[in-house]
């Protein structure tokens, strides 16, 4: 179980991180997400103990990372960190032995990899040789190699194509099954929405939502209608807390002041019978991201 506690990081007047505070269990997923520059990657080498906080301390089952913990972890850069000379089976072979694995139990677990994630080559290919994706898919083994018990992602969707990316989607799922900690970033919220237990946001390095993904949905209200009647848009924006109407082809989407609105407009959506659609709904993450990156004040 990861602990963050009150995390805070300074750089001179900058307060890259302020109070940040969260938690993961054991087979939970945690996306933690925000803006560039809001303070994801600082936070990042922070938990890895590749930068002191400036305040507040990183628990893992109760316990300070240290040396003692660092081989229980995974991790994932943005940046990629190849070795485009080496083949598939050289590079992996290396960072498998840099966390104390044999060399049989690093081969058994590159061929499982290599067939779980769809790898397009042989483990004699030079690194140089694969597409970007396949080179992605091939760190992410290096990553987890050795089964770490923590694993921290950063953008592990970037650049992926639809395809590719469900693939590392069910391998991230894979791990929480598995009983691991994951948490990752992502600019993709479909991503987070799909596969995270919980979510952190931050902007500016300060914390503005944090809860189980469906709880943060859940607190903004049933604000978006998406209808298909016999209403013109001009009627629909007379209806009272309707704030904002756009054409979707025959359907409006509809936001709202206030969920209770919703009542008002189905029963004038709806006053001559029967119509095609009427669907009250939460935002999307992608919608409250938005929402919450461009206040002025947070949280």
């Amino acid at each position: 179980m990861l602990v963050v506690e009150h995390l805070a990081k300074n750089f001179g007047t900058l307060k890259a991180v302020q109070d940040l505070s969260f938690e993961i269990k054991d087979g939970e997923i945690l996306g933690l997400v925000g803006q560039n520059g809001s303070g994801k990657t600082t936070t990042f080498r922070m938990l890895l103990g590749l930068m002191q906080p400036t305040a507040g301390k990183v628990l893992w089952d109760g316990e300070k990372i240290g040396e003692k913990q660092k081989d229980l972890i995974g991790y994932l850069p943005e940046e990629r960190g190849l070795y485009p000379k080496e083949t598939i089976e050289q590079q992996v072979m290396y960072f498998g032995k840099l966390r104390g694995k044999a060399p049989r139990e690093i081969k058994e677990k590159l061929d499982y990899w290599m067939e779980h994630l769809q790898v397009k080559g042989k483990k004699n290919d030079k690194i140089k040789s694969l597409s970007k994706g396949n080179q992605q898919k091939v760190q992410l083994i290096t990553t987890l190699i050795h089964e770490p018990k923590l694993v921290i992602l950063d953008e592990p969707f970037s650049g992926l194509d639809p395809v590719n990316a469900q693939i590392m989607q069910d391998a991230i799922i894979a791990l929480r099954k598995q009983g691991s900690c994951v948490i990752f970033s992502s600019h993709n919220m479909a991503n987070v929405e799909q596969i995270c237990d919980r979510l952190v946001m931050i902007k500016d390095g300060r914390q503005v939502l944090a809860g189980k993904v469906q709880d943060i949905k859940d607190s903004f209200g049933k604000i978006k209608v998406f209808l298909e009647s016999p209403l013109t848009t001009a009627e629909v924006q007379a209806v009272s807390g309707v704030v904002a109407v756009k054409e979707r082809g025959r359907r409006l989407e509809v936001t709202l002041s206030d969920p209770a609105a919703g009542r008002e407009l189905f029963e004038l959506a709806t006053k001559d019978g029967y119509i095609p659609t009427f669907s009250q709904e939460t935002l999307t993450l992608e919608e409250i991201f938005k929402l919450k990156a461009g206040e002025k004040d947070e949280l």
